[in-house]
């Protein structure tokens, strides 16, 4: 067991490379514990349970997959992102959203959401659809924003099961239905509740041919196995990406071509890892700190 000043050293280079910062202090911590309100979620509730854990390291690198596969999103990625320029910048900005709805107060939220919806404005253009047909597209269209929250809630929802340790509270209808909350504020609310409700609009997106792979394709997928980390952490990226690609299922990892590890290997081998990792660092979260802090001030909480 590492002591407390090894832990508070990984775990600041940790964090550090999570959110971009080099004093390992996320920028919006602040905006989590000082808020005056609760949240979309409690500490009992299963988004929060799975978002604190450490199969989110895999089901980030999975969900950039899945996004992949639809033209429109990836238009979107390709034609108005720096993510070859500034990876970390990118990362930091999606775990921004995610630990913000996750674990802040309402007002919070709805500041957040309103950040990310700005940011939307400005993304817009063209694509070639499936068919090769020339189709317009904005980063609000529905369309676009279901895709994305359907592949990010599938990979953290999978990746939990398959190398997280902590079970999820009512199981995975619970949090498909929980998170659905998170994304009312950006407009979308047609999205499923149920995992069988999650499998089928997966499902519709193959039946109607909405998926494809081109060479921007290749070349994101390329850039997302390859990412440009510092080398200290490119053998422990290199297996979660790994990771992320057996989670995948068959049929998206078929359209990508990727060639996938023994699941035998690869699972129990990044259990071990993300177990390690969690040890090295220590169970201290400052952002689930700040957010428990708040809850306890407002009286909604034990102390």
């Amino acid at each position: 067991m590492p002591n407390n000043k090894l832990q508070d050293f990984f775990s600041k280079q940790f964090r550090a490379l999570l959110s971009n910062e080099p004093s390992g202090t996320p920028p919006w911590l602040d905006t989590i514990a000082k808020g005056e309100t609760g949240g979309l979620y409690m500490p009992t509730d299963a988004p929060w349970v799975v978002h604190r854990d450490f199969g989110t390291l895999v089901g980030g690198v999975r969900a950039l997959l899945m996004q992949a596969l639809h033209p429109g999103t990836l238009a979107g990625v390709a034609q108005h992102s720096r993510y070859e320029q500034d990876a970390l910048g990118r990362l930091a900005g999606t775990i921004r959203w995610l630990t913000v709805t996750t674990f802040g107060s309402h007002e919070a939220v709805a500041s957040e959401a309103s950040r990310v919806n700005r940011l939307h404005d400005r993304v817009k253009g063209q694509y070639e659809d499936s068919t090769g047909k020339p189709k317009e597209y904005k980063a609000k269209d529905q369309d676009l924003l279901l895709w994305v929250y359907i592949a990010f809630t599938d990979s953290f929802l999978t990746c939990h099961q398959d190398y997280a340790w902590r079970t999820i509270p009512g199981g995975a209808d619970a949090y498909v239905d929980q998170w659905a909350k998170s994304v009312e504020p950006l407009g979308l609310s047609n999205v499923p509740h149920s995992k069988v409700e999650l499998d089928k609009q997966l499902a519709g997106y193959l039946d109607r041919n909405e998926l494809r792979v081109d060479e921007t394709t290749l070349r994101v997928i390329k850039f997302i196995r390859n990412p440009g980390l510092p080398l200290a952490v490119m053998p422990i990226y290199k297996l979660l990406f790994a990771a992320a690609v057996v989670s995948l299922r068959p049929e998206h990892r078929k359209l990508l071509k990727l060639r996938v590890l023994p699941s035998w290997l690869v699972k129990p081998l990044t259990r071990m890892t993300l177990r390690s990792i969690q040890i090295l660092i220590g169970n201290d979260s400052p952002i689930e700190d700040g957010a428990l802090d708040r809850l306890r001030r407002l009286g909604l909480i034990a102390k």
